[in-house]
């Protein structure tokens, strides 16, 4: 099939790797994105789609703390500068605030009363919509609890407390002393915010994730004309080491740079006083995902003036 120039670019942009591997991938992949991203990591040309290179949506995420319990939300703007004003802050710090009682379910808050207008929160950005004169989106929100314990926050790039570009939140179970387990939790929560991590362990890792690793690890180890049994160990071997880079409790903790998170729980109970248990976590980083549509200013000054 014939590939656009505008599909190579986007390849490039996405995985760091030359034209003609990008053009190459896209023909032998349909134009398939995804699967170009993968021929392209099989052949050792592109370590991991840089994603990053996406993500353009600008706006603000929340962080609301009540007890043992904590919200995240995404509120998107298209540019930076209603991330600075005072309405659009106060929009996004009520609804984090708000998302406490709406379990994660964006739908449910959006429908929520926002305090002292009358309105829902959809009602209220679309009102903010019409002040202000951008598009606006509450676009995602998550919770966490623990019966025991704390919620652990972080926030960086604040521009407020509790808003910020990117937010992450941490579950700490334990019947501990509550003060030493929050210095813990903003600990951790700083760790994901760096790391990204995909899950707390492999137990809850998302299989379909795992699966795909191990598809583009067999095709690369087949490469080395190695025997079958001898691949198949080299397969097992890449999906430990992908356990280990992407599982919270598996990673480095980046604050010392040498101790696995696991043993950084581990020591802190004797501080605590308490077994710890990392129940889980939420982190939002604003855009993440979100393609943003090129556009050449250019030809919408013609477009605009009439101009072919």
């Amino acid at each position: 099939m014939a590939v656009s120039a505008q599909q190579v670019k986007e390849l490039r942009e996405l995985t760091g790797v030359g034209m003609m591997d990008c053009k190459k991938a896209l023909e032998e992949t349909g134009g398939d994105m995804e699967a170009a991203i993968d021929w392209l990591r099989t052949r050792g040309l592109a370590k991991a789609a840089k994603k990053a290179g996406r993500i353009a949506a600008e706006g603000l995420v929340g962080v609301a703390i009540d007890g043992t319990r904590a919200a995240i939300v995404e509120v998107n703007s298209e540019t930076d500068f209603v991330a600075r004003n005072e309405q659009f802050q106060t929009i996004v710090d009520n609804a984090a605030k708000l998302a406490l009682d709406a379990g994660g379910d964006v739908g449910k808050l959006s429908e929520m009363p926002y305090p002292g207008t009358g309105r829902s929160v959809s009602a209220e950005l679309t009102d903010a919509i019409a002040k202000i004169g951008e598009n606006m989106n509450l676009r995602r929100t998550g919770t966490l609890s623990v019966n025991d314990g704390v919620i652990g926050t972080y926030v960086h790039n604040s521009v407020k407390p509790g808003l910020g570009k990117l937010g992450v939140i941490v579950g700490l179970e334990s019947t501990g002393d509550k003060a030493a387990l929050t210095a813990l939790g903003k600990q951790l929560a700083m760790h994901i915010a760096n790391t990204k991590p995909l899950s707390v362990s492999p137990d809850d890792i998302d299989q379909e994730v795992v699966a795909r690793e191990r598809v583009i690890f067999a095709e690369q180890a087949k490469e080395s004309g190695k025997p079958a049994e001898i691949v198949e160990k080299m397969v097992e071997g890449r999906v430990r080491k992908f356990y280990e880079e992407v599982t919270l409790l598996s990673q480095v903790f980046v604050i010392d740079g040498e101790t696995k998170v696991a043993d950084v729980v581990k020591n802190a109970e004797k501080e605590v006083g308490a077994p710890i248990k990392v129940t889980g976590f939420v982190a939002y980083s604003l855009g993440e995902g979100i393609e943003k549509q090129e556009t050449d200013f250019a030809a919408e000054v013609a477009a605009t003036a009439g101009v072919n």
